[in-house]
């Protein structure tokens, strides 16, 4: 069969507005239309069956109620989008299978896959890229890169509000996303997805808001000694602000959290638990679920740092039950300068405002303003409109291939890897924790860091070199920077063998 992948996103917008017209879904001109409906969590008023719009829009039939229409749903199977679903059915991954149950590594599809990434056909030093820096940033597939090129030539206009088609086509585009957030994370409602421009934002957003009110001088903050940066500096800096204090969790000497001694330190004085679920220096999946739930226990809240994990495997919010979560969209095959920060609905109304501005207010007078309620209280002015629409795409993308089908995939592609790098004369893994996501950081005997990366760069492969922003867990180790090959589900048992030929290559020249 063939697909013309070029006019899938064009389709796939047809029959988001035609899904709208049937089924009353159009969030298209909040505040505009005194006959539409209150929204609860919002204040907004919203026409759920006939957006209020200035010029006809041929994509709209006319004459609609809202009602579903049975006899209409019998065209939507002729739309290209059906033949590209029905064209992907054959494959395994699209079934929602336990992982123990899928195939063998040779069966994931990976060769289909890699086709959706136009960067993964880059020559670099005369050679086919090896893109082996995923936990820096992911590549984007053709739908992401389409689906924002589309929202610029086709739905361009600031959201809610408005009462004109454009704004109609942004407001849907962008709610649909947050809905595609909620599903991918299985958040409860969409009215707990927040955007902000990624996790490092989101974190300082909980620092902040918790340091107005929640947290006091004298409270105690855990974080992990695996943390990024970003989960350690915003609490820093409020324990210069309020006074908290900073208590680190161990970790063995295998790269995973020492649960004996956090345990221990889960006292009365802990208000707040905030970790990496995947490190992004050492590869560990923290025990996540049993954390929470210890944390919880004990009284405290618990933000959980997802921006390594949300490649990598499945979410299950209501499995986990964080009451915050964070992740950068550009680290699961989305744009950069969007994130997603998820606060359970009994903690949104607790928090203050944060940024004030349009959008995130009910009323505005001279002496006093007050606030939505709900996500739309942190998402003050004009918010990066169409990046979250292609996170939305992204989130979609995945969905389509299967989290599950992803991280059996991965996890096969790492174990091949750790053992190609083991055979590596002087090559030292660090980080050798039991459960790992797809980084392998390591030390080469007699080279620095930066000359393995820069040689790896000579042969097109890309990997990355530093301390990768979290200095105190290699400290942990004896290393102040490490090489960092990172995967993922478009990385290839080739690409992990001209990465040893390369470091063959490169210990044969000493």
């Amino acid at each position: 069969m063939n697909i013309n992948i070029d006019n899938l996103q064009a389709e796939e917008f047809r029959l988001q507005q035609l899904a709208n017209y049937l089924f009353g879904q159009s969030r298209a001109s909040v505040g505009t239309s005194p006959s539409g409906i209150r929204l609860p969590d919002t204040g907004n008023v919203v026409n759920m069956k006939a957006p209020q719009t200035a010029l006809p829009d041929p994509h709209f039939p006319s004459g609609g109620s809202g009602a579903t229409d049975l006899a209409k749903l019998s065209t939507l199977s002729q739309l290209p989008i059906f033949d590209y679903m029905q064209y992907h059915q054959d494959y395994y991954f699209l079934k929602d299978r336990p992982v123990a149950q899928l195939p063998e590594m040779g069966n994931f599809p990976v060769d289909v896959l890699r086709k959706e990434f136009p960067i993964l056909q880059e020559y670099v030093n005369g050679r086919p890229l090896v893109w082996l820096d995923n936990a820096a940033t992911t590549q984007k597939p053709s739908c992401v890169i389409e689906r924002i090129s589309q929202f610029y030539r086709k739905e361009n206009s600031n959201i809610h509000r408005a009462a004109h088609q454009l704004a109609a086509r942004a407001t849907d585009a962008y709610e649909s996303a947050r809905e595609s957030v909620r599903s991918f994370i299985n958040a409860g409602s969409s009215n707990e997805i927040v955007f902000v421009r990624g996790t490092t934002e989101g974190i300082n957003l909980v620092a902040y808001t918790l340091g107005a009110g929640y947290l006091k001088s004298g409270d105690q903050v855990l974080i992990s000694n695996l943390e990024h940066h970003a989960n350690i500096v915003p609490w820093q800096q409020l324990r210069e602000r309020i006074g908290i204090e900073l208590v680190v969790i161990p970790v063995d000497d295998s790269g995973q959290i020492d649960m004996e001694a956090y345990k221990n330190l889960l006292t009365s004085k802990v208000k707040l638990v905030s970790f990496v679920q995947v490190s992004n220096a050492l590869g560990t999946i923290t025990p996540a679920k049993k954390m929470i739930q210890w944390a919880h226990a004990a009284g405290a809240k618990v933000l959980l740092d997802g921006a390594q994990s949300v490649s990598h495997m499945p979410i299950d919010l209501q499995e986990l039950k964080p009451d915050f979560f964070v992740f950068s969209g550009h680290k699961v095959f989305g744009p950069t300068g969007i994130g997603v920060l998820y606060i359970q609905n009994d903690t949104l109304d607790e928090l203050p405002a944060w940024q004030g501005g349009g959008n995130m207010i009910r009323d505005v007078r001279f002496d006093n303003t007050t606030y939505q309620n709900g996500h739309a209280r942190f998402e003050a002015g004009t918010g990066n409109i169409a990046d979250a629409v292609g996170l939305g795409a992204a989130l979609e993308f995945l969905r389509t291939i299967g989290m599950h089908s992803i991280a059996a995939y991965e996890h096969q592609l790492l174990l091949y890897a750790t053992e190609k790098l083991k055979q590596v004369p002087g090559l030292e893994i660090i980080g050798k924790a039991a459960d790992k996501a797809s980084v392998l950081s390591f030390t080469l005997a007699d080279f620095s860091n930066e000359s393995v990366g820069k040689h790896l760069d000579e042969h097109g492969i890309a990997v990355r070199t530093g301390h990768h922003c979290a200095q105190p867990i290699l400290r942990r180790f004896g290393q102040e920077t490490t090489v960092r090959p990172s995967l993922a589900f478009y990385n290839t048992k080739e690409e992990i063998d001209w990465l040893q030929d390369a470091l063959f290559k490169l210990i044969s020249q000493r």
